[in-house]
């Protein structure tokens, strides 16, 4: 499943976290946006051309595959789409990080109240705040920013994907580069009525610790205080090396 939601930030359906003294516009805490899907099957495309062609130092007509070389008419090949890539975030980033933001929120979470922040309001809070106090990835094919997690301490802070990649794996591979970055645990805040945000994590191991009743956020919703931590190795068997 990939279908995260996390107060950090709606991707495309996973929220997490709300961040306080970040300066979210919209308090992206609590929020899905980034549930990707488990299974990335990135695009692929194949073209083939085949000639034929003989000599045996006579002078000799090759032969040609009409069905190989002729025309169908058809359109060309697509070309392979580009891998895709978990990167850090750049300044230069921050507007298409700002749209799959807005765009998350609207589609995964309808709950919410209407976006009163513009493009350009989220963009500068990408670029001034976000980028800033925050240890931010994206994922990337080529020059398109698909999604974006954020982590402030050991908060995950925001994870949002754009709401067409969802469930192709893109979350989860998001959810790991944040906990190679805190390797030690991840603390994160997510909406209770973001259901599918709440199974994104808890199937990734996360664990409820706290509730309350929506007065610490902006829209005045529960949330969830979620914690995933790794297991601890097992202690070797007395009297082995």
């Amino acid at each position: 499943m990939d279908n995260a939601g996390s107060h950090a930030g709606p991707g495309t359906g996973t929220a997490t976290g709300s961040a306080p003294d970040t300066g979210n516009p919209d308090d992206p805490g609590p929020g899905s946006g980034s549930d990707p899907g488990s299974g990335l099957d990135p695009d692929s495309g194949i073209g083939t051309g085949t000639g034929t062609g003989t000599g045996t130092g006579t002078n000799v007509t090759p032969k040609v595959n009409m069905s190989m070389n002729m025309s169908t008419g058809g359109p060309p090949a697509a070309a392979p789409a580009p891998p895709l890539a978990i990167r850090l975030a750049l300044p230069v980033d921050a507007p298409a990080i700002a749209a799959v933001h807005l765009a998350s929120r609207q589609v995964t979470m309808p709950y919410l109240p209407p976006q009163r922040r513009t493009h350009a309001e989220v963009t500068r809070w990408i670029r001034e705040i976000v980028l800033p106090q925050c240890h931010t990835v994206v994922a990337a094919r080529g020059a398109e920013i698909l999604g974006y997690a954020s982590v402030r301490g050991e908060l995950l802070d925001q994870l949002y994907l754009r709401p067409d990649v969802r469930r192709a794996g893109i979350g989860s591979l998001l959810l790991a580069a944040a906990r190679r970055h805190r390797p030690a645990g991840l603390s994160l805040h997510v909406f209770q009525l973001n259901t599918e945000a709440r199974a994104f994590y808890a199937h990734h191991g996360f664990r409820v610790v706290a509730t309350d009743d929506g007065g610490a956020n902006m829209e005045n919703l529960p949330q969830l205080t979620l914690r995933w931590t790794p297991a601890a190795a097992p202690l070797p068997r007395r009297g082995t090396p």
